[in-house]
């Protein structure tokens, strides 16, 4: 095992222990990261293997809150001139770190500095597209990607007569079998997901190859009109918020609050990360993992890649970034991406790492954990499934939220709520722009 038998504070002890022990002679960078849970579990593991690994430098990883809240910090620091050596940066934020011009030292650059030759091609397409330029400078290191897919309860299934072994495909099959757990008794709730931002519109949008604003969603432009209120989305939240007034669809956050309505055995069925995987198999329930759901006639498409990669700051000097550097390549190590892929459900970003996962037969064994990589590799991506990128896409998703929270308290209905988060987004996206 990955973790082992370590436990929150036996990890802590373990990492001050080697940060007191390498202060004199090493060179002290700091990680701030956003994991919790057993994922911060997994950074403090892999802290302790790498500042064992070699006496040079000390990995210092910091938790800094949420995605949005360890962004604003890494900003803030930045402000004041005093920044992390890395920050972990969730996938909205990648726009507004691009646009941060002479703020990051790219990863590329990173690498080479710390004398590493940077060949994109060992890594995953989707996942290295997403973080590089249009000219494919690699801009940061995708450390843990992931892709939406469903949770199932196993237990609440069989209760409510539900093929436990079968899990729906599609929207309309998902929001039935939500119904029946919720009037049977099986659940007081069918359905929740968390991220409503990333995996019913972002996500929907590519994986039902439907467009969400112009640009290829941002990638081919930073002017973007955003597109996320035309009937299929309309549709899609209609029927979730009508779910949602008899508590048959249950709201839980904004980010990933809703896991916990699902690994207490509230909800039955979550669209979640699959980075998410590793609470839930601490939960100790009888899940299963199905693929994200589609619409007949859209999908399935590609879904794109979630998730946070780790960016550095310009303005260290060359002994920091040659430790960055041996970091990020001790990172890239085949066995180190297949355990963190096998034991987190965030997916390898090497293809070397997946074909080493692959053949140890690993998939058999563990049915579901290859349906995120697969979501995202099985078609080449089209204008609508390549991602989404704006600027300000963290102000974007916060307008959304507002909206969907309205609707989902039964003031306003879906097709109102998308069109006020459209126009609303649309007028923000050219603030940023100074238009």
């Amino acid at each position: 095992m990955f973790i082992g038998s370590l436990s929150v504070s036996a990890l802590a002890a373990v990492a001050t222990f080697g940060i007191a022990s390498h202060a004199i002679a090493a060179t002290e960078l700091q990680w701030w990261h956003a994991m919790a849970g057993a994922n911060n579990e997994v950074v403090n593991q892999l802290a302790k293997e790498f500042n064992e690994s070699q006496k040079d430098y000390t990995i210092v990883p910091v938790f800094k809150g949420t995605y949005p809240e360890a962004l604003n910090a890494g900003i803030a620091a930045f402000r004041a001139k005093q920044p992390p050596a890395i920050l972990q940066v969730f996938d909205a934020g990648s726009g507004v770190m691009m646009g941060a011009e002479g703020a990051i030292m790219p990863a590329a650059d990173v690498l080479k500095k710390g004398g590493f030759a940077f060949d994109k091609s060992e890594y995953l397409a989707g996942i290295a597209a997403y973080y590089s330029k249009p000219d494919g400078t690699m801009l940061s290191f995708p450390y843990n990607s992931s892709s939406p897919i469903l949770y199932y309860n196993k237990d609440i299934f069989k209760k409510a007569g539900l093929d436990a072994d079968k899990p729906p495909k599609t929207w309309p099959e998902v929001f039935d079998a939500a119904r029946k757990i919720k009037t049977s008794g099986a659940a007081s709730c069918g359905l929740t997901s968390t991220w409503l931002t990333w995996i019913q519109t972002e996500n929907l949008a590519a994986w039902n190859n439907v467009s969400y604003g112009s640009n290829e969603n941002g990638l081919g432009g930073t002017n973007v009109t955003l597109a996320f209120n035309s009937p299929l989305f309309v549709q899609h939240f209609q029927s979730i918020a009508d779910l949602a007034k008899d508590g048959t669809f249950r709201y839980g956050g904004r980010t990933s609050e809703a896991k916990q309505l699902f690994t207490s055995g509230e909800c039955a069925i979550m669209t979640e990360s699959s980075g998410g995987l590793g609470d839930i198999v601490k939960s100790g329930m009888n899940y299963g993992i199905g693929q994200l759901p589609y619409y007949e006639g859209h999908g399935p498409q590609n879904t794109i890649p979630g998730g946070a990669s780790l960016w550095v700051f310009a303005g260290k000097s060359d002994e920091e970034y040659k430790g960055i550097a041996q970091f990020f390549h001790f990172l890239s190590q085949t066995k180190i991406q297949s355990r963190l892929h096998q034991v987190s459900g965030y997916m390898p970003v090497t293809m070397a790492a997946y074909e080493d996962t692959k053949k140890s037969g690993f998939y058999e064994k563990n049915p579901g954990r290859e349906t995120p990589i697969l979501q995202m590799m099985g078609k080449a991506p089209t204008e609508n499934s390549k991602g989404v990128r704006l600027v300000n896409l963290p102000q974007v998703r916060d307008i959304m939220n507002e909206e969907f929270e309205a609707m989902l308290a039964g003031k306003q209905d879906a097709k109102a709520a998308l069109d006020k988060a459209v126009e609303r987004g649309n007028a923000a996206i050219k603030q940023a722009l100074g238009q």
